[in-house]
């Protein structure tokens, strides 16, 4: 009878886990209570059943449900890497499914800059179905002040391509056993991150158009600022890495985690690289200077 249960295969079969269940009842809480949060903030209710559903609460209980649940289980994960289940065919398909996830990425911005290039190359089409006040025919449209990209832009692409290039140093001081060196390159990479995030909030306090009344500002800030999310999203699962090599965790025969947070950083660079050449350089019209 023991042989008939030995394992004899190189995939790992989880145990029963209430993770995925609570994740899927916290994204419904989040979606509704998302839903409500918006309409309460335009000054109308939401009803549901009988019951107002409207305001902030919902919004927030789903999201600490979701950011809970997000902790449990990769805390569950890195134990079960830790205890050696994360074999060769486990670690091939979780690779796969980190890059599955960053082509859906891709394709998100895809959304983003194909919406920027209809509203910039049909501008005349895209100002007038705006309905702004301003006459089309040219991008930017009349009336808008944008950045100098030889200024602040410029310097927030020097600090990514950096930051780049201290994450690539401590995934190298990794494979060689290097600890210190990994250390100090994720250290480097999260403040280069936060300095990061700090210019570009300093950017957007400066800006000389706002979200709403025109195409420019609405492609402008949904372009930059969901990369700038994601700046935060990639700052943050560096700084767990780094508090996981702190820990000693990861090995170079084993560390995936901190492998699928490089990939994710180098896909924000290579974003950023787009945003910075088709949205600050090539459309950036006659800049002001701020």
């Amino acid at each position: 009878m023991a042989e008939a249960h030995t394992k004899n295969h190189d995939y790992h079969l989880v145990d029963p886990s209430p993770w995925p269940f609570l994740a899927s009842v916290g994204a419904l809480i989040l979606a509704i209570g998302a839903v409500g949060f918006m309409r309460s903030h335009g000054g109308n209710d939401f009803i549901v059943l009988g019951a107002d559903l409207g305001g902030k609460g919902l919004f927030f209980l789903g999201l600490a449900i979701v950011l809970f649940v997000m902790f449990s289980w990769w805390r569950d994960t890195i134990k079960e890497a830790q205890q050696g289940y994360h074999t060769r065919v486990v670690s091939l398909h979780l690779r796969y499914g980190m890059i599955l996830f960053i082509a859906s990425e891709v394709m998100f911005f895809v959304a983003w800059f194909w919406a920027y290039f209809d509203a910039s190359l049909f501008s005349g089409e895209a100002i007038q179905y705006a309905r702004a006040e301003v006459t089309g025919g040219h991008w930017p449209p009349a009336g808008i002040e944008t950045f100098d990209p030889w200024h602040l832009p410029l310097l927030n692409t020097l600090i990514l391509l950096c930051s780049g290039t201290t994450v690539t140093w401590a995934h190298h001081a990794l494979l060689h056993d290097d600890r210190d060196g990994l250390k100090w390159g994720l250290t480097l990479t999260v403040i280069l991150g936060v300095i990061f995030t700090i210019c570009q909030g300093y950017e957007y306090s400066h800006a000389a158009f706002t979200f709403d009344g025109n195409i420019y500002g609405a492609t402008f800030f949904m372009a930059t600022g969901f990369h700038g999310f994601h700046v935060i999203v990639g700052t943050i699962f560096l700084a767990v890495c780094l508090f996981r090599a702190l820990a000693g965790h990861f090995t170079k025969e084993q560390h995936f985690g901190f492998e699928a947070a490089a990939w994710y950083w180098h896909f924000v660079d290579v974003v950023w690289l787009f945003l910075f050449v088709s949205i600050y350089i090539w459309g950036a019209g006659t800049p002001a200077a701020h």
